[in-house]
């Protein structure tokens, strides 16, 4: 059995290591790295000299992992988590922080949580800015590369290293005018009316999140908007349906009459996803926190309303 010499192993090697296996291929592991693909290969050769194994394979244009590679990606996380873990002995006071973060959310879940959290900040003292990008469908490579921190979704990424907690559930209702209609009684009603929904940039909609029914049958919707906030607008003074989660009763659709689906449909989820290297640093785990109460006080709301 070969002997390791733990020594010859350090955090970069582990970072290189990680980011090849997410991204099965080293050019593409080099930009993300922001180094040379010489570099990224070097490092390949070193770990493959530490675990006495190729780790990757070439087959076509990827680099594909040996079971030995897939292997380690836990470990190895863990202990990159373990050094990170090193520079967060010592005392986090969120109000002598310069808090920074990058939220990916619909305008539902952003304004559910965040005008209150803001507002909550501001009470204790505490300075942060906050950049809200669309969440859409987000994907595993929106956190692997920074460019949210977090997101707040119904369609979290299915990916190891990305973490899950469920903060907010529902179910999806009919929105309507209640001055030009009333809500359709039979499911062919509800099939034929016209709906409203809203299209994202990935090119989905809405009506996605409607699961455990055959949408087959739902007529197409006739009018697509870029965002929750757009569809009253397009309700008011028509006979035209928004299917969406009851929660947005209490922000965007709050004008609207809501009434159940002819056919009830699954639960609906909305998770917190974010980066395992995010799990340990304690303004990601308090900010992390702050937005779990707030959700806990709006599920409240629902119940008592």
């Amino acid at each position: 059995m070969k002997k390791f010499d733990i020594a010859s192993l350090d955090g970069q090697l582990l970072v290189t290591f990680l980011t090849v296996l997410e991204e099965s291929s080293v050019s593409k592991a080099s930009m993300r790295l922001g180094v040379a693909q010489s570099t990224v290969s070097h490092a390949l050769a070193r770990l493959r000299n530490f675990f006495d194994d190729p780790l990757f394979v070439r087959s076509g244009q990827a680099m594909l992992p040996t079971e030995r590679a897939n292997s380690l990606r836990i470990p190895v996380q863990n202990a990159l988590d373990a050094l990170q873990r090193l520079t967060f002995e010592r005392s986090f006071e969120p109000e002598n922080e310069d808090l920074f973060f990058i939220v990916a959310a619909n305008d539902m879940q952003r304004d559910l949580i965040f005008p209150k959290l803001l507002r909550d900040l501001r009470r204790d003292g505490v300075s942060a800015a906050f950049e809200f990008i669309p969440s859409g469908h987000p994907t595993s490579g929106m956190m692997r590369e920074s460019r949210c921190h977090l997101a707040l979704t119904p369609f979290p990424p299915d990916a190891t290293d990305i973490v899950l907690k469920p903060i907010l559930n529902g179910q999806m209702m009919c929105f309507f005018d209640g001055s030009v209609r009333k809500a359709p009684v039979t499911w062919e009603d509800y099939c034929q009316a016209d709906h409203v929904t809203v299209r994202f940039p990935d090119g989905g909609t809405s009506l996605r999140a409607l699961t455990g029914v055959d949408k087959s049958e739902i007529r197409e919707a006739r009018i697509s908007v870029p965002n929750f906030n757009s569809i009253p607008a397009f309700i008011k003074g028509s006979d035209n349906l928004a299917t969406e989660m009851n929660l947005m009763k209490l922000n965007a659709l709050s004008e609207l009459e809501m009434a159940p689906l002819p056919r009830p449909s699954d639960t609906m989820t909305i998770y917190m996803t974010w980066h395992q290297r995010s799990t340990n640093d304690p303004a990601h785990a308090w900010l992390r926190e702050k937005i779990s109460t707030i959700a806990d006080e709006v599920m409240e709301s629902v119940a008592t309303s």
